[in-house]
């Protein structure tokens, strides 16, 4: 029989999973993507408005920390060495069987969650109804693009249609665009 836990109990579990979730990944994380992982697609918390204060807290608490913004003001978040530290200590507060459920996920979604953040695409309307459809390429850890491609679209329709295909061949294209624009010798 599964332990009810009280409202303090199930936050102090939250922040671990949470800090549990960004050591198994790795890598810095958006807020987008934290709350996709673990609110969204998972309900590891179960109220996406917790979920938000929860890396807030983390961040005012020095167990997370942001690194500079991406595009629109997405920061990414990580673990400080106090998190780890914390997490190390704290980890088998974490049920065994929710540790291996997320592991298992994270295991399966790491590189999609990492292509995702990495690859990113975005449009806005002109005046005279055409698209204006901005692709970029992060580095992990780096928070300007190392790669921006700007491209005007006839229609909503054919925006969404780049953007898809962005997200599938982003790395083929910037590695033709870039082996034809950059002499390597």
């Amino acid at each position: 029989m599964e332990k009810i836990l009280t409202e303090k109990e199930q936050l102090i579990l939250d922040k671990l999973v949470m800090l549990f979730v960004l050591d198994k990944m790795e890598i810095p994380l958006t807020e987008d993507s934290i709350l996709d992982i673990c609110s969204v697609k998972n309900e590891w918390i179960k109220n996406y408005m917790d979920c938000k204060a929860i890396i807030h807290d983390l961040t005012q608490s020095k167990l997370l920390y942001k690194l500079g913004n991406l595009e629109q003001g997405k920061e990414l978040f990580s673990l400080t060495y106090e998190g780890r530290e914390c997490l190390s200590y704290l980890y088998r507060r974490i049920p065994f069987s929710l540790r291996e459920n997320i592991s298992q996920y994270l295991q399966i979604n790491k590189l999609n969650v990492k292509s995702s953040q990495e690859y990113t695409a975005t449009y806005n309307k002109n005046d005279d109804g055409s698209y204006n459809v901005i692709l970029r390429i992060y580095e992990p850890l780096i928070t300007v693009p190392m790669f921006e491609l700007k491209i005007k679209a006839p229609s909503r329709q054919s925006a969404n249609e780049a953007i898809h295909k962005w997200k599938t061949s982003a790395p083929a294209i910037y590695e033709s665009i870039y082996e034809k624009l950059i002499n390597i010798d």
